[in-house]
């Protein structure tokens, strides 16, 4: 359907959303997930669009795709206009076989999970390849050379290689890179980028980042850039939509949000980023701004005084001494191995009780094998995890068994950490059976409920299954089942790393809470260093399988003294002093 709309001429919009309400229809009612929305998009300008999970941000640009489920999404009303030449096209009156002419072609999209959006039995490069050979040419040698184009132009190493591997093999940068490369293939006129960057460490957030900005400034396309982060939406945006249950509740320019923010909510999402400048007894959440809308960002800094770490005197729970991991790499004829990744060399530390020690480095860095490790998941090449006076890498299983109770982990993807097939309730009060830490299943049960809504969720989850839930409230679901055999000791890889921001101050004030409650200590993990530096009372930085810096989390902070920190540091996005 094409209409000519005389007052969109005389703006520069190439997209126009008017009162547009996308519905779900579910067996608990219509779910209003995007709500009577106006926003429009200018050719070449790049519009941020921000919200926690749940706000209706990509619900919008699925629509935009034509790609909602056709069972349960409804467009109710509204329209969504595409600029093509001197026409205007609604493309939610579209029927699928007309809209094949403009996703790929004229609108493209980054989605927020390349690994999955990419065919895993399929070579990158074939996968690029066809969006090449149904919009730009027939000829698949002309296509391959197209694509191996555009692999240098995202700055692929090896394009060669890239082209003939399979997604597996490479690592979240280079996939998003590739999910780059398909999407401008066509030179699109819109770019839709849906968290491109939320799991990528924040050195290769950057990189996506600038190569966006130059990919736009050659193309003269527009983007949309949806992000829970207003930091990362501060880097690359023009002007900022603020999105809440499924309403735009701000819009503005960068300089204009981020400076003058009106609403509560949006003021909500600015304060609730871990300052670097700083640190508070706890941080402000969405809800604080909510509940009181006259509250400032400065009046909670004031009632919650700064935290200093101070020296901790308590006595030393865990000494990792000289551990070194090593993975096979290549192996001879008869399955020998010649040669090894090191992925962990003779790292040593010591974290004291009642302590959070923070690790940040980049993926590959060697965090995740190191807890992995002291956690008896990998094993060791040599050294030792001295946990309480014992070495916990010469446990049988028994003893192994034992120490689960005690030392507990809490992983960065919720969704491989819980059985699609257990409900939340049975997953959180089971190990409380086993262990005996309970009488019976009623007090199990009470228990768990109690867990649920400590983690913010609500005792009506209990018999909920994990597909039932978000992101964000599986990894509570995951925080809640680890703290079930009341540990004393909890390393938290990654745990809010894929989180909304907001969702992230609540798990983190939280875990700061259970720290002072229950005498708890921590190794935390992330690839953020705001955060990082947030939480913990010392950090070390690991780069390659070794610790390169550590220190006390200010001084890291004000006073790096390796090149590789000072990296670390300078990607930290947007920077913003709330």
């Amino acid at each position: 359907m094409q209409i000519s709309h005389l007052s969109y001429m005389s703006d520069n919009a190439i997209l126009k959303i008017n009162g547009l309400k996308t519905f779900f229809h579910t067996d608990e009612g219509i779910v209003k997930a995007v709500d009577d929305i106006d926003l429009y998009i200018n050719a070449g300008e790049t519009l941020g669009v921000v919200g926690e999970s749940g706000s209706g941000k990509s619900v919008t640009s699925l629509s935009i795709m034509g790609l909602l489920p056709a069972k349960t999404a409804v467009i109710e009303a509204g329209e969504i206009l595409y600029k093509e030449e001197d026409t205007f096209v609604d493309l939610s009156k579209l029927s699928q076989n007309a809209y094949t002419k403009y996703r790929g072609r004229h609108i493209a999209m980054i989605f927020q999970e390349p690994m999955t959006s990419l065919n895993p039995s399929m070579r990158c490069g074939d996968q690029v390849d066809e969006a090449i050979l149904l919009h730009r040419t027939k000829d698949p040698s002309e296509a391959k050379s197209i694509t191996l184009q555009l692999f240098k132009r995202v700055k692929l190493p090896e394009p060669e290689r890239i082209y003939n591997a399979y997604p597996h093999q490479l690592s979240g940068g280079q996939i998003q890179r590739v999910m780059i490369a398909m999407a401008i293939s066509c030179r699109p006129s819109l770019l839709i980028a849906d968290e491109p960057t939320t799991a990528l460490d924040v050195t290769v957030q950057k990189e996506v980042i600038e190569l966006l900005k130059e990919i736009q400034e050659e193309y003269g396309m527009a983007i949309l850039f949806i992000s829970h982060d207003l930091g990362v939406i501060s880097e690359i945006a023009d002007r900022v939509v603020v999105m809440q249950k499924g309403k735009v509740v701000e819009t503005g320019t960068v300089n204009s949000i981020f400076k003058k923010a009106e609403h509560p909510y949006t003021r909500g999402l600015i304060a609730c980023r871990p300052p670097l400048d700083f640190k508070m007894s706890r941080l402000p959440t969405v809800g604080n701004f909510l509940d009181d809308t006259d509250l400032s960002f400065e009046s909670f800094r004031k009632n919650h005084s700064v935290r200093k770490n101070g020296k901790l005197h308590g006595e030393t729970i865990m000494q990792v001494k000289n551990l070194s991991t090593w993975y096979p790499k290549k192996r001879d004829f008869f399955g020998r191995t010649t040669e090894h990744v090191k992925a962990l060399q003779d790292v040593s530390f010591e974290v004291r009780k009642g302590e959070c020690l923070g690790l940040v480095g980049e993926s590959g860095s060697g965090k995740s094998t190191l807890s992995k490790t002291i956690m008896r998941l990998e094993k060791a090449h040599s050294g030792a995890v001295i946990y309480k006076g014992e070495n916990v890498l010469a446990y049988d299983r028994k003893s192994l068994r034992a120490l689960r109770k005690s030392l507990q982990i809490i992983f960065q993807d919720p969704y491989s950490s819980l059985n699609p097939r257990l409900t939340v309730g049975y997953a959180i009060s089971e190990p409380m059976l086993v262990h005996k830490l309970v009488k019976n299943k009623a007090e199990a049960k009470a228990k768990t409920i109690d867990l649920l809504e400590t983690v913010g969720l609500e005792a009506r989850h209990f018999d909920r299954y994990p597909h039932e839930f978000s992101g964000g409230q599986r990894q509570r679901i995951v925080i809640a089942r680890a703290l079930a055999l009341e540990p004393e000791f909890l390393i938290c890889d990654e745990c809010v790393s894929a989180l909304d921001v907001s969702v992230q101050a609540q798990i983190i004030n939280l875990l700061l809470e259970l720290k002072e409650k229950l005498g708890l200590s921590y190794i935390f993990i992330s690839h953020d260093l705001a955060v990082v530096q947030f939480i913990s009372d010392r950090i070390m930085v690991m780069k390659e399988g070794k610790i390169v810096e550590s220190a006390d989390a200010r001084k890291i902070i004000q006073d790096p003294q390796t090149a590789y920190t000072k990296k670390l540091l300078a990607s930290i996005p947007g920077k913003i002093s709330s």
